[in-house]
């Protein structure tokens, strides 16, 4: 992204960017570049809902039962993620912050090692993808409890959101998106949004992207400028609750 930044604004260097975009400004000192002010919004290419997943041991069936249990027993349960200020640590940490509950963080280098010790019961939650905790989920293994985004999932229809489990409002996808350096011409990223967004509806482009769980977006310049604000005013507020540092 730092590269991004300095390159030459002629719509020719281009930068793909997930959900940590707009949660780094919160968690790293002395970023070089500013995550809004540096670039130009091309489109929000694709969206991925998570899953919240728990162990069979934990003896829980939904977000309500889970939000119970840990308001009779602070601090006792723990959850894990691929790595502190990943977007499946923080949409716990929201969960948290909005259900008044007090659960254990343990982070983890990548998403296979943490999945093998929640399947072996060393953890008790987890908030990986979609795609990569609905297997488990479907073969019994762990216990779907809730996605993560507003609306249910279209490969999950049975599976509730955390919203509808009684905290209004929970809304966290995984996503990616497209932005230039600023100073890139309006023109060129009209151009530029235009074929990309006609590239993401494409039936081949949609099954692919559906093999990883994720939904074309296809986003205006504006409307994509106005979720990385939104985003990135959400992901502090719960970093600084959370009193979450990556150095």
């Amino acid at each position: 992204m730092e590269l991004l930044a300095k390159a030459p604004a002629d719509g020719h260097t281009l930068g793909i960017v997930s959900g940590t975009h707009t949660v780094n400004p919160g968690i790293r000192r002395n970023m070089p570049f500013d995550a809004l002010k540096d670039f130009v919004p091309v489109t929000l290419a694709t969206s991925q809902p998570y899953l919240l997943v728990a162990h069979p041991s934990l003896p829980v069936k939904t977000v309500k039962e889970l939000v119970a249990l840990a308001r009779a027993h602070p601090g006792q349960i723990n959850f894990a993620s691929s790595g502190s200020g990943t977007l499946g640590h923080l949409a716990i940490e929201l969960l948290k912050t909005t259900a008044h509950v007090d659960m254990v963080h343990i982070p983890y280098k990548g998403i296979d090692p943490t999945l093998t010790d929640l399947l072996g019961g060393h953890v008790s939650l987890l908030c990986p993808t979609l795609v990569s905790g609905l297997p488990q989920a479907k073969a019994g293994r762990l216990a779907g409890l809730a996605v993560t985004t507003a609306r249910r999932a279209a490969i999950a229809p049975d599976i509730p959101t955390i919203a509808e489990a009684g905290i209004p409002g929970f809304d966290v996808s995984g996503w990616f998106g497209i932005l230039a350096p600023a100073g890139t011409p309006a023109a060129v990223v009209e151009r530029l949004n235009t074929e990309i967004v006609a590239i993401l509806h494409l039936p081949e482009v949609q099954e692919r992207l559906a093999t990883d769980g994720s939904t074309p977006v296809g986003s205006t310049p504006a409307q994509f400028e106005a979720h990385l604000k939104s985003e990135m005013a959400k992901w502090a507020k719960v970093v600084r609750a959370a009193g979450i540092k990556v150095e």
